[in-house]
């Protein structure tokens, strides 16, 4: 036992050669080396090494996102969800589309696969609309909300988990969108089912063969604006003037082509009405309860 200990203390290095550190050559001398550890005796304590200190945060920065919920849910560029992965559309573009689509405070906004909130926030903050988002994600619903409080709107928005392919819409005045192109797609025909004058934003995506009323470009992204049209195709007995005539038109989309007449196309924005002649001229109205109506002009449906 005592041939044991006595090989161990002869193999451990001794206090001296424990503090030796090796220092570069410098015409400053080496700050002098630290005093040995005390040795270490049978049976006393062990030191403890002081706690680490935490960095000290603000109270009241710590109570804001615990009660808003911040510090257990923060998303992340990319992640992904139901359909699309979560990509939030530049502030700038936001405004730049609802400016395109003429938000006011008597519209009623709906963005579907809202994310943090930031369309329908935006609708009640700088245009005064109602709006309403739609998502999948719990986690982002709750963002959403908590994004509404801070801004100030959480009276004018509403934020709701549910499926964009499954909830009622109908009663928007406009519609905002960035998911893709697929799914741009199929929505398309519920949202041509609206009513007309519905405006359409998208960021990025189009809607295949329906083809934006307007291309809105900023800095740092790309979107579109449609406006739902009415659906005029059919034949129609014109009155123009003194002038008396029949003409079939035929609809896509916006866009009207005519036939049977001296009408040869046009195009329909909501509820306005363009229809041009073969020689140039135009006639423009308005879509109502009787037909066509325009200055100078009316026209009613005689056929499907």
């Amino acid at each position: 036992m005592r041939h044991t200990l006595v090989a161990l203390l002869l193999a451990l290095p001794s206090a001296a050669t424990a503090q030796v550190r090796l220092v570069p050559a410098s015409p400053v001398p080496p700050a002098p080396l630290a005093a040995p550890a005390a040795p270490m005796i049978p049976g006393a304590p062990l030191a403890m090494p002081a706690p680490i200190q935490a960095p000290v945060v603000a109270l009241s920065t710590l109570e804001g996102q615990e009660k808003l919920g911040d510090a257990e849910y923060q998303p992340a560029v990319g992640q992904a969800g139901k359909d699309v992965i979560w990509v939030p559309t530049p502030e700038s573009l936001v405004k730049a589309l609802l400016t395109a689509a003429k938000v006011t405070k008597a519209d009623y906004v709906v963005d579907l696969g809202s994310g943090d909130g930031r369309f329908p926030i935006a609708a009640a903050r700088d245009f005064g609309a109602r709006a309403h988002g739609i998502d999948y994600n719990g986690d982002m619903v709750a963002l959403a909300r908590r994004n509404a409080e801070r801004a100030g709107v959480r009276t004018r928005v509403t934020f709701q988990r549910g499926d964009i392919f499954e909830a009622d819409f109908s009663s928007a005045t406009v519609v905002t969108l960035y998911l893709l192109p697929n799914l741009n797609l199929k929505l398309r025909p519920t949202i041509l089912a609206m009513k007309p004058g519905t405006r359409v934003v998208s960021h990025a995506f189009d809607m295949g063969d329906w083809e934006p009323d307007e291309t809105i470009r900023t800095d740092e992204a790309t979107g579109y604006l449609w406006i739902v049209p009415a659906q005029i195709a059919g034949r129609w007995a014109f009155e123009v003037g003194n002038a008396r005539f029949a003409a079939t038109l035929a609809q896509t989309y916006q866009k009207l082509s005519a036939s049977g007449g001296p009408i040869t196309g046009g195009r329909v924005r909501g509820t306005e009405v363009i229809l041009t002649f073969a020689d140039g001229r135009e006639l423009t109205g308005e879509v109502s309860e009787n037909g066509l109506v325009g200055r100078g002009w009316t026209a009613t449906r005689i056929g499907g």
